[in-house]
Formats: structure tokens, sequence, C-alpha cells
């Protein structure tokens, strides 16, 4: 048996192929090393990463370089998920941390004053509206203002509408911590967006993916 074939193992799905499989089943097929299981862990999941990251840090931001960050990441450590269900939040919390991190790294570069330009000049290239536009920019500046830690929950929880328990799960605390906190960050957000010129036009009665969903990222 050469090398190669040595270290690649297929993962054979009897009455059906990987692309159809539950998450479970995908997972052991990742952790048995089926060189098939990538390509679809790509396919399944990079639109919600790409969505997520593009929601924590609005546009101009490198966000195909952070989604890259994290499927390096998963597939890295994906070996020891001991919970095969549990792979889409598995997935999450790669994003979470990648999130974090970034922020955390973003601020200490512009400390040392060598960031660039604002990605939230950047947002013509995205949303031509000039409304939208000035909106959209004025509301990533008020998240620029949040801890990663807060900032991270808000996303989870006001953009991208995850659940209560997913987002304490992805955060790592309890339900009731993570209302607590949820409930803290919302109130200042809200209170920044009401006094921010224009800003407050672009909200909406809470719905499924809640009030701030009308600032389009």
């Amino acid at each position: 048996m050469t090398e190669l074939s040595s270290a690649v193992r297929v993962f054979y799905l009897p009455g059906g192929d990987l692309m159809a499989a539950d998450d479970a089943t995908l997972a052991t097929a990742l952790i048995a090393k089926d060189m098939r299981a990538p390509r679809v862990a790509w396919v399944r999941f990079s639109p919600m990463v790409h969505r997520m990251l593009k929601r924590a840090f609005g546009p101009g931001h490198e966000i195909e370089d952070l989604v890259q960050d994290v499927f390096l990441s998963f597939f890295r450590k994906v070996g020891g998920l001991r919970e095969p269900k549990a792979l889409k939040a598995f997935v999450i919390s790669i994003v979470v941390k990648t999130i974090q991190y970034e922020i955390r790294h973003r601020r200490i570069r512009a400390w040392m004053r060598l960031a660039r330009t604002p990605e939230a000049n950047d947002a013509r290239t995205e949303q031509p509206d000039p409304a939208a536009r000035e909106a959209l920019t004025r509301f990533y500046a008020i998240l620029d203002r949040l801890s990663a830690r807060d900032r991270t929950a808000f996303v989870l929880r006001f953009l991208e509408g995850l659940q209560l328990e997913e987002v304490a799960d992805a955060m790592g605390v309890s339900i009731s911590t993570i209302k607590r906190h949820l409930d803290r960050t919302w109130k200042r957000v809200t209170l920044l967006v009401e006094r921010s010129p224009g800003l407050a036009a672009y909200l909406q009665d809470s719905g499924a993916g809640g009030p701030f969903t009308r600032v389009k990222t």
C-alpha cells in the first residue's frame, strides 16, 4: 500500500452520497479523513461563515481571507470533535474566535497607527444608495465602539439571528449570562443608534432577524 493510499481513507455511504448526508455523518467522514469531506464541508458551511463575518465587520474588510482562516482552523481541529451532530455549532465557535481575534488585532494595529483607511469608507462598492451607504457607515462606527465580546454576541443574535441557546453555546456561557449580556449590549447600541442622525430610519420593529435587519450588510 502506498503512503498516499494509507493516508487517505474514503467513508462510504450506503444508498447515498456525502453531499446529502446529515451533519453527524459529514463530521464522521471528516474525522475519518474521507477525501470528499472537506469539499462538502466547504459547500455546506462557507455561505454561513462568509455571511457571519461580513455582518461582523461590514463591507471593505478582507472577508475572503478570514473565511480561509476559519476553514484552515476547522480542518485542523475537527478531528477532536466529540459530538459529530454538533458540527455546525463547532464551525460557529471557530467563527466566533476568528471575529474576536480579528477585532482585537485590528485595534492593536490602529493603536500602533498601522491601520488602513477605515473599512466603512469602502461601503460605496457594495451599497450604491447614498442614504443606505451613510447608514451602513454609521452603524459600523457604532459597532466599532463595542468590545470584541459584545460585538460578537450582538452580531450572532441580532444580525445573524441565532437562538439564545446557540449564542450562549458559541460564546461559552450560560443562557442566563448571555441574556444579561445581550440586554446590556442591546440597550447601548439602541441608544447610540437613536443618537445617530439618519440611522434610526433604517430600523424596523422586531422580526425574525431583529430590528437591525434593515441596515443591509
